[in-house]
This record gives C-alpha cells, structure tokens and sequence, in this order.
C-alpha cells in the first residue's frame, strides 16, 4: 500500500470549503472549487443511488440539504442531480463529477455513507469511480460492514476508520477494525485523548486526522494530539 502520510500536509475542508451553508453550501461542486482554489484537501460524503452510482450527499433524507421530501438512496443519479442545494445553483453531483472537477489539484477524502440492507454495491461503485483518478485520493467510514469490503471491493485505494467515542465498547469496537487493514483513522476532535489514537498514532504510525474542527482552539487541541485536522467555518491558514 503507497503512503498515506498526504494526509497530513494540509487542512482538510470538511464537505468542502462552503460558508456554513450560506450561499456556498456543503458538499457542491462550488465548495469542492473553492477548497481546491484555497490550496485544502477536501472531505466529502457518498451515498449510492438508486441505480448505483455514487453521489455525494451527507444526510440520508433529502429535506435539510435540498427542501424535498423522500430518501437520497431511492433516486438514481440522475433524478438527484436535478435537485438544487440550499436553492442555490448547485446541484447534488456524482462523486465522477466531483473528481473531474478536483482534478488532482489537492487530495480528497472520501466518506462512505451505509444504511444496511440499502448500500450493496457503494464500495464498488466509489472504487470504480477512482479506477482512473489519477489524484490523491482516500476513503473512509463509521460503518464497520463498509470497512469490511474495503479490501475485497476497493483493493489499493488507502482506507481510514471515521470514529467516536470514550467509552470501551466504542475502543474495542475501533479495535476490532485493525484487522481489516485500514490505513488511518479520523477521529472525533472533542474525543481525541484516548488509547484506542495513542495505539494507531504511536505504536503503529497510523496517520490519524480529527473531525470537525471549528475553531482556532479546537485547532490547537488537535495539533498537540493527532496529525491534520478536517474543519469548517474559520480559514485555518490564518492561525
């Protein structure tokens, strides 16, 4: 597996670079622009549609990010792209849109939505959409059934755990991940100082990133803990 230490050389703007979903919203072509423009790596969010493909959304419902009713998994790609987001003039893109944008002009992290039972296929889908990405580029996940088929449906592509949590049952659950190959972690800024990110981080010289940082004090807890931040809502070239 090639590095992953990319990871680490720049901010990474959390569903792109928007304006807290004011006139440029999350995870649109705009955003994913302005990101790269900025010089910051780029996080975004992937569903599968109702005919395969991946399209870049956050949310499983469509009512906060587009006003419509309904699922974002029961549209084809298609049908999806004719939704306007936060009623500006962008529309809900396909992942091989986004990365014809990007362009490889800055790295791209890539976060896997599941909803068990509905998502058969996603991983494929995102790996066939980098199959001829020539950008540095990485995925990731909370959904350990995903993580899972990283290796069987997604072989080369650098694969991270997305993660939470103090208690023990949410560490040994991390834990159980290690076995399934990932490349690094991103991990919750509020939850950072635990033995499950000293492990990864120190003993096995995971790269770890932090989500989502919004603040330059948020910024600084998790330059002293962990490799890179995701974040929103403050420039951090200005700290």
């Amino acid at each position: 597996m090639p590095s992953v230490d990319w990871l680490k050389s720049v901010p990474i703007a959390h569903r792109g670079l928007h304006d807290l979903n004011n006139k440029r919203w999350e995870n649109t072509l705009s955003a994913f622009d302005a990101a790269a423009g900025a010089g910051f790596a780029i996080e975004c969010d992937v569903h599968l549609s109702a005919d395969g493909k991946a399209i870049v959304f956050h949310d499983g419902t469509l009512d906060r990010v587009t006003g419509s009713k309904g699922n974002i998994d029961e549209l084809t790609a298609e049908q999806a792209g004719k939704l306007r987001v936060g009623g500006t003039q962008d529309h809900v893109p396909t992942l091989a849109q986004a990365l014809k944008l990007i362009d490889g002009r800055v790295p791209i992290v890539i976060e896997l939505k599941g909803i068990p039972g509905r998502d058969e296929g996603l991983v494929k889908a995102v790996a066939n959409d980098l199959a001829e990405y020539d950008g540095l580029a990485a995925i990731m996940s909370f959904d350990h059934h995903l993580i899972r088929r990283f290796g069987k449906d997604a072989p080369g592509i650098p694969a991270g755990l997305t993660a939470e949590g103090l208690r023990d049952e949410d560490l040994e659950a991390h834990f159980s991940m290690l076995a399934y190959g990932i490349d690094f972690v991103s991990y919750n800024v509020h939850h950072l100082e635990n033995r499950f990110v000293e492990l990864v981080r120190g003993t096995m010289d995971m790269p770890v990133i932090s989500w989502t940082v919004r603040s330059i004090a948020e910024k600084a807890i998790s330059d002293a803990l962990v490799d890179q931040i995701t974040f929103e809502g403050f420039d951090p070239h200005l700290t």
